[in-house]
């Protein structure tokens, strides 16, 4: 059976974001497919307590995926065995991260690069898991696909359930155009589902990904911060207006306050809050104010003096970063 159908939209993991609070509002945002955080092996093997502070799943999640970074085969074994124990949809395996704290251990992009080793990784999950495992890379090169359908082949003969595709190569990091015909030359050999992930910022995005790349299914990263509704969006349905877009920002940050408790929270709340601001038409005074937050009295604060100012609200904007 194939694990994805086609027309979906995934929500990719996001290191520093995709906490349960954060994928709850992407779910209100019209998400079903999302994923916690990246995880390194490393950190479940040495610390496990630890790493499952990443591996909340909320009972309203009916798909949940997990990723897993990291570039040594028995570290990857144990990780993927720790993981059998939770409930998740997927086990998906890094080989796209372009960070350099990632890169510089050989995980990531890195690994992408060294076919044989990221095979052997890839085995030692397989073999441990209960659960799909699947595969998210980086193409090789923009402008020849042979290395990257190389890499995409061997993924799928050693048991990557289904791809996801970043059209750019480690060096590009998130910048810059999208080889959208490595994508497709991806899709076009292997037998597993492909997603195009890389760029998507609005719905013209999506539409010019599926029809350059010949995939159906997209996963969605830096386009939906601040802006979950980009899975309605994309699905046809409206924007948010400012009486939605405030609701959501205030659930988002108070499962955060559950979450962490208030003064953790709003430390990470602050980068959440500029993305939810970016875009909207809200004075630049805004974004200052936001990077002051201490407590969650202070976003509501801020926000009904939004409301006051509401009239400059920018539903319908695309939130190119």
């Amino acid at each position: 059976m194939m694990l994805y159908e086609e027309n979906i939209l995934l929500l990719a993991p996001l290191s520093g974001f995709t906490d349960l609070p954060y994928r709850r509002a992407a779910r209100r945002g019209g998400c079903r497919y999302a994923f916690t955080e990246m995880v390194d092996a490393a950190s479940i093997v040495y610390n496990p307590e630890r790493a499952k502070s990443y591996l909340l799943r909320g009972d309203e999640e009916d798909f949940l995926g997990v990723q897993l970074v990291g570039a040594d085969p028995a570290w990857l074994k144990r990780a993927a065995r720790f993981l059998d124990g939770f409930d998740f949809s997927v086990i998906d395996f890094n080989l796209g991260c372009p960070v350099p704290k990632v890169v510089k251990k050989g995980a990531g992009a890195a690994l992408g690069k060294n076919g044989e080793l990221a095979v052997r990784c890839l085995e030692g999950i397989v073999a441990e898991s209960r659960a799909p495992v699947t595969v998210k890379m980086r193409i090789l090169d923009a402008v020849d696909p042979a290395p990257s359908v190389a890499l995409a082949v061997r993924l799928a003969e050693t048991g990557a359930r289904a791809i996801t595709v970043h059209g750019r190569t480690r060096d590009a990091f998130y910048t810059g155009p999208i080889a959208y015909g490595v994508i497709r030359a991806i899709a076009e050999s292997v037998s597993v589902p492909v997603i195009a992930n890389g760029g998507i910022h609005s719905v013209e995005d999506a539409k010019s990904m599926r029809r350059e790349s010949n995939c159906s299914r997209l996963m969605l990263a830096q386009g939906a911060m601040g802006n979950p509704w980009l899975f309605r969006r994309i699905g046809g349905g409206a924007a948010p207006d400012f009486d939605e877009w405030k609701s959501v920002v205030l659930e988002h940050l108070a499962g955060m306050v559950a979450l962490y408790g208030e003064s953790e929270a709003m430390k990470r709340a602050r980068k959440i809050v500029h993305d939810y601001l970016r875009g909207r038409g809200f004075p630049a005074s805004a974004r200052a104010e936001a990077s002051r937050l201490a407590a969650l009295r202070d976003a509501e604060t801020l926000l009904a003096k939004l409301t006051a100012a509401a009239t400059t609200f920018a539903p319908g904007r695309e939130l190119a970063r």
